[in-house]
């Protein structure tokens, strides 16, 4: 039955990945690759985390991960490292993508890689190994980037004109993480961005809030229709207006904040995004629990996103969350939302607490997919069955990529196979009727139906 849901139904659905880290740039400019270390490892700042961690933990030394290292020797470095990542997603994903894109059937390690290299980057020469190309192959009707709200979206709207030639959207996604680091140094600057772009002189907490309220505005009018938030911690501390604007006031003095004006400033930026979100029909998602840039020396020589990051370990971090929803739904303004959490600790907590808000004609919340180091064939099984159980598995808007990888689709390929054994499993004990049609629609829903009549990316 697994093999059948897969086949027959899972593997034909098109792909929306409504939250990933591609560069809108690069798919605008569309260039080729100059080899596959540049679009599979590192290039100019940019590439894939969960790679470097691997070699890392293999001994690779950093010049050939993130540094000025020969690229051949960079990507020998990663032949090295994969030979020793079976049982890691890794190990599968790569050989995925290598017979997905290239074709090549090999088992990758440093005896075959030389010639993989070859033959890779004879192919990446070519117009099928341009940005638009490999998501075209990829079957992907929309790809959401992560956006800041000062951003000018010059891509998305050339992008726009070209939608039909392209055949998928590109649209963005407000990520508006610079907001709420009001203990950072370019804190004022930031919001004297935000003014400029906004139209709107930001001098309290309201002003603040009509800023944002008018980037809303324009990401909709170019298709955006969802918002992210990283929660690395969360206490729900509430604060009258005078107390946010005083806060605001000390953070852009580089003035020293308490813990307590910190969670009050982030729990009613997070309550004034949540009535935006809800006035604007979008979905609100939610990364939560994360220890940020952990190894502080890597952090000053190489900044955010260098692959530094791990689980974080707030234990009530659930709980105050919930607080915030009691919060919001006492005031009738919840917005439609998919929560994850790194620490899987969570899950639980929030699968049933999601379910006392559920109203208003919709799944209102939802349990996000296995994300970042749950996003493993055990993550994932616990994900599925998490939702399952304590919610309605049929209604789940699947996976994301969550990349800044043009060859990571075959992610989607990954958990479509994962979603398709644990329906197959159900089906094989008798927990669920053995009917390939009934059984296929779930899967067809969850791979792309579901998040297709979600967002409303096509409306």
């Amino acid at each position: 039955m697994a093999k059948k849901l897969f086949h027959d139904h899972a593997a034909k659905m098109p792909i929306i990945d409504f939250h990933c880290h591609l560069e809108p740039k690069e798919i605008y400019e569309n260039k080729n690759y100059a080899n596959i270390t540049k679009i599979w490892i590192y290039e100019n700042g940019f590439g894939d985390h969960y790679k470097w961690r691997l070699m890392r933990a293999n001994g690779v030394p950093e010049k050939l991960i993130t540094g000025n290292g020969d690229d051949y020797d960079k990507f020998m470095a990663w032949a090295g490292t994969i030979e020793k990542a079976v049982g890691n997603p890794l190990f599968e994903w790569t050989h995925l993508e290598l017979r997905r894109f290239f074709g090549i059937d090999e088992v990758f390690n440093r005896q075959s890689a030389p010639k993989i290299w070859e033959k890779t980057n004879e192919l990446l020469k070519t117009d099928d190994f341009k940005p638009r190309s490999l998501i075209r192959r990829s079957n992907v009707k929309v790809v959401c980037t992560t956006d800041d709200p000062a951003s000018d979206l010059k891509y998305h709207k050339l992008l726009k004109e070209e939608e039909a030639e392209n055949g998928f959207k590109v649209l963005p996604a407000m990520r508006p993480d610079k907001a709420f680091n009001l203990t950072d140094d370019g804190y004022d600057a930031y919001l004297n961005e935000l003014s400029s772009i906004s139209d709107t002189k930001i001098t309290s907490f309201k002003t603040l809030v009509a800023a944002l309220k008018r980037r809303f505005e324009y990401f909709q009018s170019i298709g955006g229709r969802l918002s992210d938030h990283g929660l690395n911690f969360f206490h729900f501390v509430p604060a009258t207006e005078e107390e946010m604007d005083a806060i605001i006031f000390k953070a852009r003095a580089n003035q020293s904040l308490t813990d307590k004006e910190i969670n009050q400033y982030q729990t009613m930026l997070v309550e004034a995004l949540m009535k935006l979100n809800k006035q604007f029909n979008w979905t609100m998602q939610f990364h939560m629990n994360v220890i940020r840039d952990a190894n502080k020396p890597m952090f000053k020589e190489f900044g955010s996103n260098g692959g530094f990051d791990s689980m974080g370990t707030q234990p009530d971090l659930a709980q105050e969350f919930m607080k915030l929803l009691i919060s919001m739904q006492t005031q009738n303004q919840l917005p439609k939302m998919i929560l994850y959490s790194l620490n899987p600790n969570d899950w639980m907590q929030l699968a049933t607490g999601m379910g006392d808000f559920q109203q208003d004609g919709v799944q209102k919340i939802q349990l996000g997919a296995a994300w970042w180091f749950n996003d493993t064939f055990s993550g994932m099984t616990r994900q599925l069955t998490t939702m399952a159980e304590q919610s309605l598995l049929p209604n789940f808007v699947g996976m994301l990529t969550d990349s800044r990888s043009f060859l990571s689709y075959p992610r989607h390929e990954y958990f479509r196979r994962v979603l398709c054994s644990v329906i197959g499993q159900w089906a094989a004990r008798g927990q669920v009727p053995e009917d390939e049609d009934y059984l296929g629609r779930i899967v067809e829903d969850i791979s792309y139906n579901n998040a297709h009549d979600q967002f409303g990316f096509f409306d």
